[in-house]
């Protein structure tokens, strides 16, 4: 009942003054009584918090937690790509020559999405990977490779919910809900880690400064649950063949290889 409670308030709400009362809420000192019940519903894991639970003054601080030193080790393997969020993998595929992606059989435009002409022209033909966060995981992201950050710009104005059903039954929710994306250029291409919201607008905030950022460094984090699409440029990237939909994953684990230059076709 608690945990249905829970869903109803975060997955369902997402009317501008809605939104914001439940801002108010979750950002009160009072929201700090109900984070016991929440921890439980949601089967959070304590032992890998960077604080203790009574050290979280308001519901927020919990949702935006750190984790302990060394919690999500990173792959190490030189060319590896790895998960920016713990999550569940719900989707992987191509993107059409008619720069649509399909999930949940719904086609999503990632002219759209992006908002960019330049920039979709690089991901005609590339790879797609759908990360879904619920309001249970860890709501920091991390980059997937070490680069350059060459673009962020943000989209969109209402966000609605994005877990399965969202994108099954939502209108265009990938492509039109508020959004912030950050291209990162590695050494053999282009990466698009694109952030969506899923409730209270701009409730998306970027804490990376600078040009440069290194595989698994922090680059943003949710104020609650919502979705991270990764675009891949065309011939850059091998996902790894073992991964089946859906699948839990976390922070750092090893999503694909990064394509060498001398094996790009």
């Amino acid at each position: 009942m608690v945990q249905g409670l829970y869903r109803l308030m975060i997955e369902l709400t997402n009317g501008k003054f809605t939104s914001k009362v439940l801002k108010k809420f979750a950002t009160s000192k009072v929201s700090h009584f109900i984070i016991p019940s929440f921890v439980k519903a949601y089967k959070i894991n304590l032992l890998e918090m960077e604080k203790s639970l009574d050290e979280y003054p308001t519901l927020h601080d919990l949702f935006v937690r750190r984790l302990k030193v060394g919690a999500r080790p990173n792959d190490q393997h030189p060319l590896s790509i790895v998960s920016p969020v713990d999550g569940v993998l719900e989707d992987i595929g191509e993107i059409k020559k008619t720069n649509e992606i399909t999930v949940k059989g719904k086609n999503y435009s990632i002219a759209e999405m992006l908002g960019n002409e330049q920039v979709l022209a690089k991901y005609i033909n590339g790879l797609y990977m759908i990360l879904y966060l619920s309001p249970s995981h860890y709501h920091r992201i991390h980059s997937p490779v070490t680069g350059e950050i060459i673009g962020q710009w943000t989209l969109g104005r209402k966000s609605f919910p994005v877990n399965k059903w969202g994108l099954k039954y939502g209108h265009q929710t990938l492509s039109k809900n508020y959004r912030r994306i950050t291209e990162i250029k590695h050494e053999s291409g282009h990466v698009a880690v694109v952030k969506v919201g899923a409730m209270f607008v701009n409730s998306i905030e970027m804490v990376h400064e600078g040009g440069n950022i290194g595989k698994g460094e922090e680059l943003a984090y949710f104020t609650f649950g919502s979705t991270v699409v990764l675009l891949f440029e065309k011939d850059t990237f091998d996902a790894l063949s073992s991964i089946k939909t859906p699948k839990d994953i976390s922070v750092g684990q090893k999503l694909g290889e990064i394509r060498a230059k001398q094996q790009k076709k």
